[in-house]
């Protein structure tokens, strides 16, 4: 089980596994002229994908750590930005994980920020942090999740 990330326009040629091609393709929804876009599919390798959600009290930086793979097949009628990935620990869990944690529809994607990066980002800014990785159990997740609630509670005062 996999996982197909895909944009049409917010994306970085960075993470190309080839020159992208420059292409416009009808759009059909909008009312809107049919815009440019890149195509191309990603580098395969480790990854992440990151997504910060308001809690209202706070905010919380979610980062999965995924494997990113090659397409099965070429995806012709896909004509944007691709990258295919394999969510750790693995397909179940790392999804039922980013939903019990609130995670984003839209995220930030990247080959070349670590989880470690982004901790330190989350120090930083005063966030919450919680990391989807190989060594997550959903037990672990939903303990984490209740102890991080309630730390932040004690920490920033009941609200």
């Amino acid at each position: 089980n996999k996982v197909l990330g895909s944009h049409m326009l917010e994306i970085c040629p960075s993470i190309a596994a080839a020159k992208p091609s420059l292409e416009i393709h009808p759009l059909g929804i909008g009312g809107k002229e049919d815009p440019v876009r890149l195509v191309f599919d990603s580098q395969t390798g480790p990854a992440i994908n990151a997504s910060i959600i308001d809690l209202g009290s706070r905010y919380r930086l979610i980062v999965n750590a995924v494997d990113v793979v090659p397409t099965d097949e070429p995806l012709p009628r896909l004509p944007v930005a691709r990258a295919l990935w394999v969510p750790r620990p693995d397909f179940k869990t790392g999804v039922a994980a980013w939903i019990l944690a609130g995670g984003a529809h839209h995220t930030g994607f990247s080959l070349s920020v670590t989880p470690e990066h982004m901790e330190d980002f989350a120090t930083i800014a005063g966030i919450e942090y919680l990391l989807i990785d190989e060594n997550t159990t959903l037990a672990d997740i939903k303990k984490e999740l209740r102890w991080n609630d309630v730390y932040h509670h004690l920490a920033n005062g009941f609200s």
